[in-house]
């Protein structure tokens, strides 16, 4: 029996790179197609917002001397090539899907309209968020808890290459430990980066609980979805 009826799935655009240095891991993708296929099939409604950091980053424009809100605009752009790729791979394993941008693509994407997307997941299909929220300055982390509230998600599960929320980084700390659930005052003030601070603060101020689990362990997502203690859950 699922825990959760609607989800925000937040994917990194580094997760689409597999093995690869940049770009999109073709096996990678299809991987993750699969695995959202079968929570749909349960008939969990899913949405998803992904990153773009496997193509381009706004935050290295400005070391690299392009004007910080060119680069985050760049960094949209490369959010909906994501997007695309995301609608392709989901597409070839059955799935519909409708991929929506906060900024106006009219022949690529339709533009995000709050009540479109609800009536899309109810409709079962797949949402893909791409953009961003549209705006320079914030993250594809804000765009998730943003995206979450307004279709009012049970819960956003952010899918990463680590299996939950560490004291430390477990890639480079081996005396680091996991927690099995946190609150977000402990997150706060332990200074654990879940999310940046901006998207943080907007899940712990609406109540949306966050679940940080490794997504590229298969079957993965269906056990978070059934309520299994997979990951880190962080909640008021």
């Amino acid at each position: 029996m699922a825990k959760y009826k609607r989800i925000l799935l937040k994917l990194s655009g580094e997760a689409l790179m597999g093995e690869q240095n940049y770009g999109i891991d073709t096996d990678r993708l299809i991987q993750y197609c699969e695995e959202v296929k079968a929570i749909a099939e349960m008939g969990i409604e899913v949405a998803v917002v992904i990153g773009g950091g496997n193509i381009y980053r706004g935050m290295q424009a400005a070391s690299s001397g392009i004007d910080r809100v060119q680069g985050d605009h760049m960094g949209m752009l490369a959010t909906m090539i994501n997007g695309l790729a995301i609608q392709s791979g989901m597409e070839s394993v059955g799935m519909k899907t409708r991929l929506l941008s906060a900024i106006k693509m009219e022949q690529i994407a339709e533009p995000f309209i709050r009540r479109r997307a609800v009536r899309h997941l109810e409709k079962g299909r797949i949402v893909i968020f791409g953009a961003g929220t549209g705006n320079p300055y914030f993250t594809t982390d804000t765009a998730a808890s943003l995206r979450a509230i307004e279709i009012e998600a049970d819960v956003i599960l952010k899918g990463t290459r680590v299996d939950g929320i560490y004291t430390a980084d477990p890639e480079k700390d081996t005396t680091a430990t996991k927690y099995d659930r946190l609150s977000f005052a402990d997150a706060i003030s332990k200074n654990l980066n879940v999310m940046d601070m901006t998207a943080f603060t907007l899940c712990q101020e609406n109540n949306v609980p966050i679940i940080v689990f490794d997504m590229n362990r298969p079957g993965n997502l269906k056990r978070v979805i059934a309520g299994e203690k997979v990951g880190t859950l962080v909640e008021a």
